[in-house]
């Protein structure tokens, strides 16, 4: 039977918009963000449980990453190796997490970025505070399970975490159109925040505040904007400023030396060794000359960055000045984002707090239903085996008489004796009388002859008492909410008594770091840069001595104040600007620094066309021509710029500058004179050239032939020499050729 093809037309911009926010939401809810309820993402919470599952205990040998990662992989998070292993040692790390979970064996990365061992190396086992927060109570129903990707297996929607997780351990991470960075905070005092609500709910951000001071980053540091944490608390948004801990340590012949004992939360990793790099960038520069070393003496014991000072250097400056150009000081965004009741939400401390309170709450109510049923149910099998106890003689008298264990479990339930042999009919008259339960029946057809031993039956009936006493406590537990509360108080002080730490962070209001720049002396300097592009400055006296050979070898050469800058343009139509005092200054026979290393220039993409100081070229006019034969003129005044790299000219596609000079203002006679690959020549005066910004492209010079370009552009003052230009082995002279109009063809040589 044949089928028609059904074809459904819609909106494609529909399928689409749809798609991309099914995918959005995907990334949003089953990866990216944290639960508020346990703290934890999707890979986090499956490596977890499946570490639970397979035994990996904190009293148990430890088992190979790779296995944890690939029992994780296979069963419940199929989105790759990596993102497991690096989920894995995260939790392991103890300066990124404020209560580690996982207790990791073998190489698991270091603070300064240096990455774990390969899985196959390390070995792992849950953490004691993981086994009895985080995964306690999971056989008895405290929280929902759905099938895995694969419907072969079960998980748990969200763990029963006792503890707010998302406070203590923060969060980290990049969603589809939103982020969360929640910071660490310190154990004890998260655990006091939430008794304080338990006990009164009505407590604002600021009381809170008073329980959960602020960020407690493992890296230790100093909070410096204590002021701004009220309003980051009760938004959930803001930036926390950390600062480095720095002490002073008094050296050798009167010299200090500053010690960095503890970094920003932000430093960790690459950072660190970024900081170093910035430390020996200030030196370099000259915007410190205090620091003589710098040596990183960290190691398993903690940082210790050691910065050896000069006599006599400005330590209190020398701080202020790694405050403001270093990572000493950072700021660490917070956007306390996080799931709640399946959807994305940005929400202060007290909003997360109360989600984990009535989280506990719906809990404790789960596991005391749970733990109440299976006492009944005790209770039910204990007065039934203490009842059949006192007919003992009756219920064997039933089992010696049935021909199965149907009957006889149907004469204990019902009272049914047609098919049952007994001794006498009194006996057969008692036994019509039992209705014990199904569950009592089974209790006592698979009961044990030592039971009626009398201490058995004391212990059983003892046991019966204690079960009863459960009961009591468990309902009221269930219809008592204080009852509840003080329960789950007691376990969380449980907790904090075993597991809390002294804080390491350190909270303030600390002034901004004021940097005080020393004030440059300015002088006059000779600049010489020789055709390798080797730039360097000198005092002008050594030039004066060494000009004849300075001037030689050097295809720049010219007098300036150090505090100047210079202008490199290139062919690509680029300004490049250079600090003076960037350059080295030094003796005439110094070799200097390629202008590459200090400025955005690069030689081997670009060419040197024009170099002068902007001073210089500020009140003049600057001439460009180009290849395609476009001529302006710009004030010297638009290059006069902040930036390090700006577009000179505007360039067409295809075409770059060949040619850029200065004029001076009262210089009237000028001419150009525009030479092709053709041979073809154009004289013109300058004046006829028009004034435009920077971002122009220009005018027409000359009117070339299709496949033709400019080669030269040749600039001549009124009163120049005889000058002259070279075409196909023959001379020019360029001060003969009859000046014409612009944007005309020129003359054939």
């Amino acid at each position: 039977m044949e089928t028609e093809d059904r074809l459904v037309r819609t909106e494609y911009s529909e399928i689409m918009q749809k798609s991309y926010i099914d995918y959005a939401m995907s990334v949003i809810i089953a990866r990216a963000l944290p639960d508020v309820r346990d703290g934890l993402k999707p890979v986090q919470r499956r490596t977890l449980y499946d570490m639970y599952e397979l035994g990996i205990r904190y009293d148990r040998p430890y088992r190979k990453c790779a296995r944890i990662v690939g029992d994780t992989m296979g069963k419940y998070h199929p989105h790759g190796d990596s993102s497991i292993y690096e989920a894995l040692v995260v939790m392991a790390q103890d300066f990124k997490k404020g209560l580690p979970l996982v207790d990791g064996h073998g190489n698991f990365g270091s603070i300064e970025g240096d990455g774990a061992a390969a899985m196959r190396y390390t070995e792992a086992r849950l953490e004691k505070i993981t086994q009895e927060a985080y995964l306690a109570d999971l056989d008895k129903d405290v929280v929902d399970f759905v099938p895995n990707f694969e419907e072969t297996e079960k998980e748990p929607k969200v763990l029963p975490v006792k503890v707010p997780n998302i406070l203590i351990n923060g969060a980290e991470g990049i969603a589809v159109g939103m982020a969360t960075s929640i910071p660490p905070h310190n154990f004890g005092e998260v655990i006091d925040g939430v008794i304080a609500y338990m006990k009164n709910p009505e407590l604002n951000t600021a009381q809170m505040m008073e329980y959960i001071k602020g960020p407690d980053f493992p890296t230790g540091g100093i909070v410096t904007n204590q002021d701004d944490l009220l309003s980051i608390y009760a938004t959930g948004t803001g930036k926390i400023k950390i600062r480095g801990r720095v002490e002073i340590e008094k050296g050798k012949g009167g010299r200090d030396r500053l010690i960095i004992t503890e970094i920003p939360y932000t430093m960790i990793g690459a950072n660190i060794g970024k900081f170093l790099n910035d430390v020996c960038a200030l030196v370099e520069t000259k915007k410190t000359n205090d620091i003589v070393d710098l040596s990183n003496q960290s190691s398993k014991e903690g940082i210790r960055i050691v910065l050896e000072l000069r006599r006599g250097a400005d330590v209190d400056n020398l701080c202020s000045l790694l405050y403001k150009k270093t990572k000493l000081e950072d700021t660490f965004g917070v956007n306390m984002l996080s799931v709640a009741n399946g959807k994305p939400e940005t929400m202060g401390i007290i909003p997360i707090i109360r989600h984990h309170v009535e989280f506990q709450y719906e809990l404790a109510t789960r596991k005391y239903s749970t733990l109440l049923a299976k006492e009944q149910e005790k209770k039910e099998v204990q007065e039934g085996l203490i009842q059949a106890c006192d007919v003992i003689d009756l219920i064997i008298e039933i089992l010696r008489g049935s021909k199965n264990i149907k009957e006889a479990k149907n004469c204990l339930v019902n009272g049914e004796t047609g098919n049952i042999k007994f001794r006498s009919e009194r006996s057969k008259k008692k036994a019509s009388q039992l209705r014990f339960t199904e569950r009592q029946a089974t209790a006592i057809l698979e009961m044990r002859l030592y039971r009626l031993i009398g201490l058995e039956v004391e212990a059983l009936l003892k046991e019966h008492e204690e079960t009863l006493k459960k009961i009591a406590l468990y309902e009221d537990i269930l219809s008592n909410r204080a009852s509840m509360a003080k329960v789950i108080v007691k376990e969380l002080r449980a907790f904090k008594k075993e597991y809390a730490r002294p804080r390491r962070t350190e909270i303030d209001n600390v002034a901004e770091a004021v940097y005080v720049e020393k004030k440059i002396e300015e002088k006059e300097v000779a600049v010489l840069i020789d055709r390798f592009g080797y730039a360097r400055t000198m005092d002008v006296a050594v030039y004066e001595r060494n000009k004849e050979a300075a001037d030689s070898e050097s295809r720049f050469q010219f007098l300036c104040k150090n505090t100047d800058r210079i202008c490199i343009f290139t062919n690509k139509g680029q300004l490049h600007m250079l600090k003076v005092l960037d350059l080295p200054y030094g003796r005439f026979r110094d070799k200097g620094q390629p202008i590459d290393n200090v400025s955005n220039y690069d030689s081997s993409q670009e060419q040197l066309l024009y170099l002068n100081v902007l001073n210089s070229i500020i009140n003049q006019k600057l001439l460009f021509g180009t290849a395609s034969g476009m001529l302006k003129q710009v004030a010297g005044s638009e290059f006069d710029v902040s930036k390090r790299t700006t577009a000179s000219t505007k360039l067409a596609d295809g075409d770059e500058v060949i040619f850029i000079q200065a004029l001076y203002p009262d210089a009237a006679g000028e001419t150009i004179v525009m030479q092709s690959e053709k041979g073809m020549f154009l004289r013109i005066e300058t004046a006829s050239i028009p004034e435009k910004k920077k971002s122009a492209v220009g005018v027409r010079g000359i009117r070339l032939a299709e496949d033709d370009r400019l080669t030269h552009i040749y600039l001549l003052e009124a009163e120049s020499d005889v000058m002259t230009a070279e075409y196909e082995q023959s001379k020019v002279v360029l001060n003969r050729l009859r000046i014409g109009n612009r944007d005309t063809k020129g003359v054939k040589r």
